[in-house]
């Protein structure tokens, strides 16, 4: 018989139903983003599951979209010293490296993990569903790139395995560029669109199906896949994005937007960035001589 989980947390909530336990973020004020805490929470919450809930783990985010990645308050300040202004490529480096070794532990995970998401996963956010085992996005979704590009090396690689590095290529280079849910199950990156008041259903009737399954069997069949993609390349493609990342988080232009973000705010910096046309690129209506 299944144990429900009964640990509480302050920024994930857990609950069980039947064949899943779900995972929900649980910031919708702040849009769901990914700070510090929030990530501790994370990681201890996957480390439970290992012997408590459901057969199949579920992540989802609570209120209007799934998440809208790192928290940029607190990763700006996770850039310096600590002493004044000055950045911290190495501190910054051990940051970076930390959050993507919280996805592989879900590639690790003994149990089956799908995500559900809904509204927007933006940036980090898709970092973490790169590593589930299953990914179901409702039709709507928005899926990509931050719009402030202060940042580079860190997310759009991740993505390569799955979609090519082409595809990879062109969502990283045009800031805040995205992709809906039926895009994302063509490009490989998902494994199912679904309107989006039936998400949470269709992930749930999956994760039944998927519990039929004895425990052992499927921690087998999932390490053995696993095993399939690392020697195609999947591991390996996440060993160097922290060191990318950090270097080009003391490139002049970055610092430059950093003081730009510290004088003006987010939203009048994004409308620099703003693009009314996301991927894939959509033919014009013009007849053509």
């Amino acid at each position: 018989m299944t144990n429900a989980p009964s640990k509480k947390y302050e920024h994930i909530y857990l609950e069980h139903k039947g064949s899943i336990t779900w995972l929900v973020f649980n910031r919708p004020g702040q849009a769901n983003s990914f700070s510090n805490e929030l990530l501790d929470e994370f990681t201890d919450a996957l480390e439970c599951l290992k012997s408590e809930g459901a057969p199949v783990i579920g992540i989802r985010g609570e209120g209007r979209g799934f998440s809208a990645g790192y928290d940029i308050g607190q990763v700006g300040k996770a850039n310096t010293t600590g002493q004044g202004s000055a950045p911290d490529p190495v501190a910054d480096r051990e940051r970076l490296s930390r959050n993507v070794a919280r996805y592989i532990a879900m590639w690790e995970h003994p149990k089956p993990i799908i995500v559900a998401v809904h509204g927007y996963c933006i940036a980090g956010a898709t970092q973490l569903c790169v590593y589930a085992d299953i990914t179901v996005v409702a039709d709507d979704a928005k899926i990509g790139e931050p719009t402030i590009p202060i940042g580079g090396g860190y997310i759009a690689p991740l993505w390569t395995p799955l979609v090519g590095h082409k595809r990879a290529k062109e969502l990283a280079f045009v800031p805040g560029n995205s992709i809906d849910g039926k895009t994302a199950v063509e490009w490989g990156w998902a494994n199912h669109s679904v309107p989006s008041d039936q998400l949470v259903p269709a992930v749930e009737s999956l994760a039944e199906r998927i519990a039929k399954t004895p425990p052992e069997v499927l921690r087998i069949k999932k390490l053995s896949i696993n095993r399939a993609a690392e020697a195609m390349g999947f591991r390996e493609a996440g060993k160097h994005v922290a060191e990318m990342d950090a270097l080009l988080h003391v490139a002049p232009s970055v610092l430059e937007l950093k003081q730009k973000l510290g004088e003006y705010g987010l939203k009048e910096v994004m409308k620099d960035f703003r693009s009314d046309r996301t991927t894939p690129l959509v033919p014009s209506d013009d007849k053509q001589e």
